[in-house]
């Protein structure tokens, strides 16, 4: 919040002089997203799916959408979030109540971290799909079955934080054009509006979104 920051040039990534910095400020949860899609390694034309459908599954999504898969779904718990996580590339969205049969696919990433999705991560790759795990879930996660890994060949990486590569891929995609995350913002708060923000946050609304505080 400091108005001055002082910081090695090689940490800074240049935005365009007309940015809008509300946007910018996903650039962050962006970055973490990017470390996990370059993780996954997507082909064109393979069927993807995202585990999530908060800011760290929407922003994966639509980075995903860049490398035109034939499918891009995104799995979630809140019926709510469908419209959105289509506006944000996914070609078809389900909640786990409604996710039976669902399978196949060749890369499924993980941005929920919940504590049983990892597990049931699993269930949708095909034989030899890739997995990749963002986050940290809660003590007392279920664990992946490594007879299951094995026996269907899985591959499965992590992601946690973003490399300096993962921040350029980032800031180049929003630079394009191709990350637009204003949607997500839900309210605008000053600083004064701290507490109401934590309040929101935790309140389990699914009407709130990420919440913008000005200084």
């Amino acid at each position: 919040m400091a108005p001055t920051l002082v910081l090695p040039a090689r940490l800074l990534h240049a935005l365009a002089p007309d940015a809008d910095l509300t946007a910018a400020a996903f650039l962050e949860p962006a970055a973490c997203a990017a470390a996990a899609v370059l993780k996954a390694r997507p082909l064109p034309g393979s069927r993807v799916a995202v585990i999530g459908s908060g800011a760290l599954g929407l922003l994966t999504a639509q980075l995903l959408r860049s490398f035109s898969p034939s499918e891009l779904t995104v799995v979630g718990t809140s019926p709510d979030r469908a419209e959105l996580s289509r506006r944000f590339g996914a070609t078809a969205h389900r909640t786990w109540d409604r996710a039976s049969g669902l399978t196949g696919f060749d890369v499924v990433i993980d941005a929920a971290g919940t504590t049983s999705s990892a597990r049931a991560a699993t269930s949708l790759l095909r034989p030899g799909g890739r997995l990749v795990l963002t986050g940290i879930p809660a003590q007392g996660a279920e664990g992946i079955d490594p007879t299951e890994v094995v026996a269907r060949q899985l591959s499965i990486g992590t992601a946690f934080g973003a490399s300096s590569g993962a921040w350029s891929y980032a800031v180049g995609a929003f630079s394009a054009g191709r990350l637009t995350p204003l949607e997500l913002v839900t309210h605008r708060l000053g600083i004064d509006g701290y507490e109401r923000a934590m309040k929101l946050t935790g309140s389990g609304d699914p009407r709130v979104g990420r919440i913008l505080l000005r200084p």
